[in-house]
């Protein structure tokens, strides 16, 4: 008879602060809106019915930033709306993740000119990178889990 079954007849857990701690910051994530383009259309496909992201604790999209521990960039971010991501991404609290959504936010897709941001990766640092034109929602949701366990690996000692 292993430990694991004998821990579960007494209600014994045993864990890690480190781990709770990651396990509640992965299981209520709230991401904020910023859709710039069409690929805000498929970041809102993804919280409907049929993919539900409220699975994943993100039942609704925040509009602001000091609620909001989660940035989706979905679009292609202009040079006029670059100061204006940098300001809400400075509003929100820490600890703060960013997920890039399509090949405009990721690398400024096919808008190689002087108007459009070459990936939102210049302004602020990114967590994850979806690709596509436009991504699937099937891809958003997999970029959040790659998310998830990202933060499940992350130290207490890095947040200060």
């Amino acid at each position: 008879m292993g430990i694991e079954q004998k821990a579960a007849n007494l209600g014994v857990v045993t864990t890690t602060l480190e781990q709770v701690v990651n396990w509640s910051r992965t299981n209520a994530m709230w991401p904020m809106l910023f859709g710039l383009a069409c690929c805000a259309i498929e970041m809102m496909a993804a919280e409907g019915a049929t993919y539900d992201m409220s699975r994943f604790g993100m039942e609704l999209m925040r509009a602001s930033p000091r609620q909001s521990d989660l940035m989706i960039v979905a679009g292609r971010v202009s040079r006029k709306m670059a100061p204006v991501l940098r300001n809400l991404y400075d509003q929100m609290p820490d600890p703060k993740w960013v997920i890039a959504l399509g090949d405009c936010a990721a690398c400024g897709g096919v808008f190689n000119n002087y108007a459009v941001m070459q990936g939102v990766d210049e302004l602020v640092p990114v967590d994850v990178y979806i690709s596509g034109c436009p991504p699937r929602p099937e891809a958003l949701l997999h970029g959040v889990i790659t998310l998830h366990e990202k933060v499940k690996k992350e130290k207490l000692t890095t947040w200060k």
